[in-house]
């Protein structure tokens, strides 16, 4: 029985920031505010994920997940996710997809410690080893980081020495000037190319500024490229732009990476056309429950599932079921140490190695290393 739901909110330190326009680029050390969401259930064991602070307000937690978690069997995943999510609908906007998938998440990493199982063992232990891709940042203006078509080549020659087999661009966006410019992402492209050859599969991530002829304009260029896949190039609400663009193109479209719907929408862009590889991720349709049904759904179709985003809960989810071809391991820059440890864990979720893999974690759970007395002791609200 779940006998308690927590928000703990910390300090901790980070060496990357997030600009106007929202995009990750390196920074200076510096002190931000993250929280731990904690599930404990009458057994002591306990469910934790790492919740963005704003998502989970004492509001939310108080309205609608301790009321239909405390009590309750932390087995009955099903029946508590879909209580969970009917409740959105009074929330105004609150109880977001991405608040309601940190606590499927939170229940899921319960479940494997209480049957003393990984996660991904639990979701069917389709395989332990993943091949990951390289996903960089956006461009940036940063001398030496990603601000020419050369950085990026430069940088995709050391990814590849660090032994990924493939790489996704973010290219330049606002609020870098001129961006986005479908001229710059193409000579990026092709700089990337050239400098990797043609044994590494690359990827284009677009960021969704570009209208139905400019993105096929970028896409034709990316056909000549041998670009694995294109993703959003447009705003994704338009599901018949998508369909416009994947019937002319040859370079396989993948989507919808942020669209809003959970796996329900994600049906209707495989019935509608508008993609030919499938895009879900545990933080964007509500959880891993959801992300696993988009992931079977899309094997229905005799279609690939890449799952969106990097940490535990979309390495589970790819180690359980066995949709998809890579991980999505970044953001990553030529400035900025990934594989660097956060004062709040004690270890990476995802060490790469030399061959361009990640292993997943035999631990019981998601496998996640959290310093909980560091935690403890920078913790400035609960609850």
């Amino acid at each position: 029985m779940i006998e308690r739901v927590e928000v703990s909110v910390f300090t901790t330190t980070a060496f990357t920031a997030v600009d106007p326009h929202g995009h990750r680029h390196p920074s200076a050390e510096h002190e931000v505010r993250e929280a731990l969401l904690e599930i404990t259930d009458s057994s002591g064991a306990v469910g934790r994920v790492q919740v963005h602070p704003d998502q989970l307000r004492p509001a939310v937690l108080d309205s609608i997940v301790k009321p239909v978690l405390l009590g309750a069997d932390p087995w009955d995943r099903e029946r508590l996710w879909t209580a969970m999510a009917r409740k959105q609908r009074g929330s105004h906007g609150r109880f977001t997809d991405r608040a309601l998938g940190y606590v499927d998440t939170a229940l899921w990493d319960l479940a494997g410690k209480l049957a003393d199982l990984p996660v991904w063992k639990l979701l069917g232990g389709a395989r332990s080893r993943v091949p990951a891709y390289a996903s960089t940042m956006c461009g940036d203006e940063i001398p030496g980081g990603l601000s020419t078509p050369g950085d990026y080549a430069s940088f995709a020659k050391e990814l590849v020495s660090r032994g990924y087999r493939a790489i996704k661009l973010h290219t330049w966006m606002p609020p870098v000037p001129g961006a986005p410019s479908v001229r710059a992402d193409i000579a990026a492209c092709e700089a990337v190319r050239d400098a990797v050859g043609p044994a590494v599969a690359l990827m284009l991530d677009a960021n969704h500024w570009y209208s139905r002829t400019d993105a096929l304009e970028l896409g034709r260029a990316l056909e000549g490229l041998d670009f694995y896949w294109f993703e959003e190039p447009m705003e994704e609400a338009s599901i018949s732009s998508y369909r416009w663009l994947s019937e002319q193109l040859s370079v396989p479209v993948i989507g919808p990476e942020v669209a809003w719907g959970k796996h329900l929408s994600r049906a209707e862009w495989i019935t509608s056309g508008a993609c030919d590889i499938l895009r879900a991720g545990p933080t964007d349709v509500g959880g891993i429950s959801p992300t696993v049904k988009a992931a079977h759904l899309a094997e229905s179709f005799n279609m690939d599932c890449e799952i969106h985003g990097d940490g535990s809960a979309s390495l589970a989810v790819l180690g359980g079921t066995g949709t998809g071809r890579w991980y999505e391991r970044g953001l990553l820059h030529p400035h900025h140490d990934f594989d660097r440890v956060p004062p709040h864990r004690l270890a990476i979720a995802d060490p790469l190695d030399d061959e361009g893999c990640v292993s997943l974690s035999t631990a019981p759970g998601l496998g996640d290393e959290f310093d909980v007395e560091h935690i403890r002791s920078h913790t400035l609200e609960r609850w």
